[in-house]
């Protein structure tokens, strides 16, 4: 089932997704990776104002490449989320209701989804030249000099994700595993 979303998330639009759901993301999002992620959270236990508003915001794990001339990005393709995952819970009660990128999350993020009410998507790797069509604007917001794993503000259109972990525990990583498993004995 293809669900197109607008940007920013809200409490109402997570209840509907599903694990296995395909979503066409539109709107705001930010890129962001484990060294913004320390600063953010640091930021954060500072009691200081975030360089975005996370409230109801989509952080997307990924470095892009160098946009070639008449370019907005270059290839734009998703980073493992697992080294967000220290960090993913603080920015989740802060407000953070979803992320984009590839491989598992911890049973720490899982449970910090559920209670906070937030997803985890999956963008396919491989495919940064193909996702980067989607992004039709992308600024630098904050920390220029970590280069590419600064803070970026991108405007997304018919962005293509997939849900991978809802707010009921579903984790299409985990059943993907055991359809597999039934299939072959």
């Amino acid at each position: 089932m293809l669900k197109k979303v607008k940007l920013p998330l809200t409490d109402e639009i997570i209840k509907d997704l599903k694990a296995g759901d395909n979503v066409l993301l539109t709107g705001t999002m930010y890129v962001a990776r484990d060294a913004a992620h320390k600063r953010l959270v640091e930021t954060l236990d500072k009691g200081q104002p975030l360089p975005f508003d996370i409230k109801g915001a989509t952080v997307y794990y990924m470095g892009p490449s160098p946009a070639k001339p008449g370019q907005v990005i270059g290839s734009a393709g998703p980073t493992t989320s697992g080294r967000m995952d220290s960090f993913s819970p603080r920015l989740m009660e802060a407000g953070l209701k979803g992320m984009i990128g590839k491989g598992n999350r911890t049973t720490a993020v899982k449970d910090a989804m559920k209670r906070y009410k937030a997803v985890y998507f999956a963008a396919i790797g491989g495919a940064g030249a193909l996702i980067a069509k989607g992004i039709k604007k992308s600024d630098v917001i904050a920390y220029e000099e970590l280069g590419a794993e600064a803070v970026r503000k991108l405007e997304v259109v018919d962005f293509p994700v997939t849900v991978i972990n809802d707010i009921y525990g579903g984790d299409l990583y985990e059943e993907g595993k055991a359809k597999y498993r039934v299939a072959v004995k």
